[in-house]
């Protein structure tokens, strides 16, 4: 569906509502240009776009199937790009990543967004306001669609960077909770939100360094600043992963020195108990002439003489740390 449809000239909106069938031929005037906005839509729906505009065939197809890698494809006077968009959903721990796929021409800039990720309505609302800004063209609508893309990873990378706090306060709890399968998980999404995200790097540094026509020389510094944000994002992302490598490690080895710390506790009961297993075993064999059978004291006494082992051996493993 179309989500916003407007032609622009000299930097501002014009207030006619042109038919959508007739928006090429009214951006042919000197500086206008129109910028149309989809989400999600249907190869049916996007018919009306594909009559109207030079589109290219491969082009429309990514637009429509979405589930592309970032990319910067140039057909003919028209450039294609695919950019990832990303949202955290806390309560489930999870990256939501999205899709945006723009056709960049001198005359139009069409955006396809699937995914509930980076709304492109506030993004239009501030170049709207800034006039000077828009009157660039296309290209200065590109760079803010990127831009908003890119300052949306930041939300989500907080949110990641919250919960891999938790979970490493969790693994060094005095609690026994091992946390090792949400460490997997949130690994996983990391792993996800950088392959989703590390690849715009290229698309990037070409729209900055130039060569694309439809790029006018004073928007080219702004993409080198969105550069400067993406390889940030990247470090943090490269900064999680290692970070949660070190967690699971940790976790793992904090396992293993409970579990040695349990098997030390049993085997040091084990050992006390043994005492009186042994003696009572004795006393159990029923020889005509046991010891001290006929001694009024001699059941006492051998209480007495477990209670005395059994308190020494306890002692010895509490000092030698095995006992807590």
């Amino acid at each position: 569906m179309i989500i916003d449809y407007a032609i622009y000239e000299n930097g501002r909106r014009r207030p006619e509502q042109v038919p959508l069938g007739q928006a090429l031929t009214a951006c042919r005037a000197p500086h206008t240009f129109v910028w149309i906005g989809l989400h999600e839509p249907t190869e049916r729906e996007f018919a009306t776009i594909r009559k109207e505009f030079p589109l290219h065939e491969l082009a429309i197809e990514d637009a429509i199937t979405a589930h592309q890698r970032p990319k910067l494809d140039v057909y003919g006077d028209m450039v294609f790009l695919v950019l990832k968009t990303a949202r955290y959903i806390d309560p489930h721990e999870v990256v939501d990543i999205g899709e945006i796929l723009v056709f960049l021409d001198r005359d139009y800039i069409i955006t396809v967004r699937h995914g509930a990720g980076s709304e492109l309505h506030d993004a239009r609302i501030d170049l709207e306001a800034d006039p000077e800004r828009l009157a660039h063209g296309p290209g200065a609508v590109l760079h803010a669609i990127i831009d908003r893309v890119v300052d949306d990873y930041g939300p989500a990378l907080e949110g990641l960077g919250q919960d891999i706090e938790e979970v490493e306060e969790q693994v060094f709890s005095p609690d026994r909770n091992y946390p090792t399968e949400r460490i997997y998980k949130l690994r996983r999404e990391v792993l996800e939100f950088s392959r989703a995200t590390t690849p715009l790097q290229t698309p990037v540094e070409r729209l900055a360094n130039g060569g694309y026509a439809v790029i006018p020389e004073p928007v080219r510094a702004y993409f080198g600043d969105v550069d400067d944000h993406l390889r940030r994002v990247r470090e943090q992302m490269d900064g999680y992963r290692d970070l949660l490598t070190s967690i699971l490690e940790a976790n793992l080895a904090q396992i293993s020195v409970r579990q040695n710390e349990d098997m030390r506790a049993i085997s040091a009961y084990a050992a006390i108990l043994a005492i009186p297993t042994m003696i009572a075993g004795i006393y159990g064999m029923n020889f005509e002439h046991m010891p001290e059978l006929d001694w009024t004291f001699g059941y006492p006494a051998v209480l007495v003489v477990m209670a005395v082992i059994c308190t020494g051996f306890y002692r010895y493993f509490k000092r030698s740390g095995w006992l807590r």
